[in-house]
């Protein structure tokens, strides 16, 4: 017998259906008044019914989900744009802010030194080693830039000084760089010495200010300012702050340890000095 049924099954199954068409409509023609024979075939067929009407509620859902997973597709597509859109003016706004802050501290500058002629530049490259510490800008003799000028953040920090020059760009050797040689003076005590680069603090992104009178009393934390002794450079820049004194290995000298007030890192823009001022 069931070999039977699972030989003959689909056949079966196609005589059920059949069969519940003709009583369906016979019945529609006698008003509706079904026969027993009737009332069995539709007693037979009501599973294979009911599972039609599965398949087609199935079909209907995935349709759904096909839809509305279209309709998610596009909204998350729409809000990523939306999001990068704000990503973009969030972007320019602070780029924005950074701008005004520079061309403000500038304008301070300008109004506290009115000698000082400036010439802005971009920083293009940065080179650091064991021997140097320099900064390559985007602005050169075409510009009236020339070697010896110094080179200030827009607040006045001193950045380095121009050792090169060619006709649209300039190297600077940083405040840190081993060729760095000029006058220094702590704010608090007037006390004046030479800023000079060192080899090993270099390394550091320090550098030193020797030359110190024995009668100079420094402590951590002291400003130091460029001095302007010898009118090769102008005063009043801010170098850095005292770390730190020590003797040298004579015993004989001491020397302060400076770190700079400049972060070279992050430098974009800066301001060569042209001209400036003589203080007597």
């Amino acid at each position: 017998m069931k070999d039977f049924f699972r030989r003959n099954g689909v056949w079966l199954l196609v005589i059920a259906l059949l069969l519940s068409i003709l009583i369906g409509i016979s019945s529609a023609v006698m008003g509706g008044n079904a026969d027993p024979l009737s009332n069995l075939v539709t007693t037979i067929t009501a599973p294979v019914r009911s599972g039609a009407a599965a398949v087609g509620d199935w079909f209907q859902g995935v349709s759904r989900y096909v839809f509305r997973y279209g309709e998610m597709e596009q909204q998350i597509a729409d809000l990523e744009e939306e999001n990068a859109r704000l990503e973009q003016q969030l972007r320019e706004g602070e780029e924005a802010i950074q701008e005004n802050e520079l061309l403000r501290d500038l304008l301070d500058l300008r109004e506290k030194r009115r000698d000082f002629v400036f010439e802005s530049a971009k920083v293009t490259a940065r080179s650091t080693s064991n021997w140097q510490s320099t900064l390559t800008l985007s602005k050169g003799e075409e510009s009236g830039i020339q070697a010896g000028n110094c080179v200030v953040t827009s607040t006045g920090v001193l950045a380095g000084v121009v050792s090169e020059v060619g006709s649209h760009y300039c190297v600077v050797s940083t405040v840190v760089d081993t060729s760095m040689e000029m006058g220094g003076i702590i704010t608090r005590t007037n006390s004046a010495g030479v800023l000079e680069g060192d080899f090993a603090l270099m390394q550091e992104g320090k550098l030193r200010l020797g030359y110190l009178p024995d009668e100079a009393q420094l402590v951590a934390g002291d400003e130091v300012l460029t001095s302007g002794r010898g009118d090769v450079y102008p005063s009043g820049l801010v170098v850095g702050q005292v770390e730190g004194v020590f003797n040298d290995a004579s015993g004989m000298n001491r020397y302060a340890v400076v770190v700079p007030e400049v972060d070279l890192d992050t430098l974009v823009e800066v301001f060569v000095i042209k001209d400036f001022d003589i203080v007597e």
